[in-house]
């Protein structure tokens, strides 16, 4: 088959997979709101019109395994979409935060031509030992413990074999329906779903690249080089490649595992403030974060020692916007709802179109909680969760940095509390806001923004009349333009289209009718069963055309 054909004949295939799983579960309103009809199977549209079983699962729960059925890159859109309660409700969110990730692990045959592919050579020149049998199997890889002819312990992280050309086609079915729903259904314009599917494609396109997760880890090592609760696993890049990830192994006990925590005497309290103290370096510190820090992320050692896994999912954080952060926790400390639409307007998140009275209401009233505590005071989780939803409800979006930092504090506060019940992330936070503030307004950094501040003054001084010279001049001969953009037509417009296509395609049908009796009354020679012939061949052209229309009417569901 010719590749082009084929690859579409895969989407084709594809699309209809996605309908029927979203039949399936209960969304055949989100395809008929769509007009996704035609690309599905029959069995789907007989099920979701006469065949639908009681629904039993709640929607979300729908939703949630609507996800797992259609694979790692929808899994990992799920996982995306269960830190953003600013664009999505908390009950789906907490839903897709249960997505399993966990697959069968691929054959050690493929394990061995990933590494030969990889590295350039096979596993008996590059390990002295390899167990066959992985330590974990995911979507995207697996990791097998291995040993280097050094002598040291490793855990390598192999590439799934074809996941890259699966995701690849998955991300392009989903800018195609993203774009889609963008433009025919309303109420979902407003998330601007082509935006995070670029979020999506982002940040899985980073967690497929292993180099990128070496880096990440470097970064790590070297911003806790000198921290002696803090282990970080050294990178062994000669082992490595953007498909394969060597990596030190490290001897210890998976946070997960309360009994073993337990007979090792290791001291749960400890552990969940020394993460927590971890997490609040990293932001205030070193502007560079651990967005995943669950348990099964975090391995204890000896001593209440800890040792982070995983840097697939790390955020940065500029000095600036750290103080906007810092500024909008004054804000909400200080029940000063003016400051903090200020800080949002900074932020980006907060335009032109936001109904500022209506927020500063419902934001007066949140504030009222928190009005007048100390920071120790604050339960940083339930004032995350407050906030995302308070910016759903008035279409704030936060940019994705922001938002995984709001992931990293809600996890990190569930991993403390899973230690101790009665845990605050936000006391261990109070000293590290402190002294960034301290830092913040000391003489030394006032004097050196005055600085910077004054060199964008005189720029903007200095360029300001040039600039309104153009403005004028144009305006003088008469070019200066205004742009208007009609929004809400595209649909409008669509459905007009459709409707001109179908009325042209009924007249041209007519048409042939009325020609084929005008030939028929001719008794024109050649002929069939006394009739002749060109008549009875226009009669049955109209007659494939007119059922043609009608089974495309009937699969669109538009009659």
């Amino acid at each position: 088959m010719v590749p082009g054909i084929s690859h579409r004949y895969s989407m084709v295939k594809r699309y209809g997979r996605i309908i029927d799983v979203l039949v399936s579960n209960g969304f055949g309103y989100f395809v008929d709101k769509m007009g996704l009809w035609s690309m599905g199977s029959v069995r789907s549209r007989v099920k979701d019109r006469f065949g639908r079983e009681k629904e039993i699962d709640t929607r979300p729960e729908r939703a949630r395994k609507v996800l797992e059925e259609l694979g790692p890159t929808y899994v990992k859109f799920g996982q995306l979409l269960s830190m953003r309660e600013d664009l999505i409700p908390l009950k789906y969110a907490q839903e897709f935060t249960k997505l399993q990730n966990d697959v069968p692990p691929f054959p050690f045959e493929d394990v061995k031509a990933v590494l030969k592919s990889e590295l350039g050579r096979d596993i008996p020149e590059l390990f002295s030992d390899f167990d066959e049998k992985p330590v974990a199997a995911a979507s995207i890889g697996q990791v097998h413990k291995a040993r280097l002819h050094s002598g040291e312990d490793v855990v390598v992280k192999i590439q799934r074999p074809g996941i890259r050309r699966i995701i690849e086609a998955d991300l392009d079915i989903m800018y195609s329906l993203a774009g889609f729903a963008q433009q025919h259904i309303e109420e979902i314009k407003l998330y601007n779903p082509v935006a995070v599917v670029d979020e999506l494609s982002r940040s899985i396109h980073s967690e497929m690249d292993y180099t990128q997760e070496a880096r990440n880890i470097e970064h790590f090592l070297n911003n806790f080089e000198k921290d002696p609760v803090i282990i970080i696993p050294r990178v062994y890049n000669d082992y490595s490649s953007d498909r394969v990830l060597t990596l030190e192994y490290i001897e210890g006990v998976k946070c997960n595992k309360f009994e073993n925590l337990a007979n090792e005497n290791l001291d749960r309290e400890k552990l969940a403030t020394n993460v927590s103290e971890a997490f609040m370096k990293q932001v205030f510190e070193h502007g560079f974060f651990h967005a995943d820090l669950h348990s099964g992320n975090i391995f204890a050692l000896e001593d209440n020692k800890i040792a982070l896994l995983d840097f697939g999912m790390a955020g940065h954080l500029s000095e600036d916007m750290r103080g906007l952060l810092i500024d909008a926790l004054i804000a909400i400390t200080n029940g000063d709802s003016t400051q903090y639409i200020e800080v949002m307007r900074d932020l980006g998140v907060a335009d032109e179109k936001l109904d500022v009275r209506s927020f500063k209401a419902d934001y007066d009233h949140f504030l009222f909680k928190y009005y007048g505590r100390t920071l120790d005071q604050v339960d940083a989780t339930e004032v995350s969760s407050e906030m995302l939803s308070l910016l759903r409800k008035h279409q704030i979006k936060v940019p994705p940095n922001v938002a995984l930092l709001f992931k990293g504090v809600m996890t990190v506060s569930g991993f403390a509390m899973q230690m101790v019940p009665d845990f605050n992330v936000t006391e261990i936070a109070e000293p590290y806001a402190r002294k960034f503030m301290k830092k913040r307004f000391s003489p030394r950094n006032i004097a050196k923004n005055s600085s910077k501040n004054l060199w964008y003054v005189s720029r903007l001084l200095s360029r300001a009349p040039l600039q309104l010279s153009h403005i004028l001049e144009v305006a003088e001969k008469g070019y200066l333009n205004l742009k208007f953009e009609h929004e809400g037509t595209d649909r409008l417009l669509s459905e007009i289209s459709v409707a001109s296509n179908r009325l042209a395609f009924s007249l041209i049908i007519s048409a042939i009718i009325v020609g084929s009796s005008l030939v028929i009354q001719t008794g024109m020679e050649p002929q069939m069963w006394g009739v002749p012939l060109f008549g009875l061949f226009g009669f049955f052209a109209a007659g494939i055309f007119g059922m043609g229309l009608i089974i495309y009417i009937i699969r669109t569901g538009s009659l």
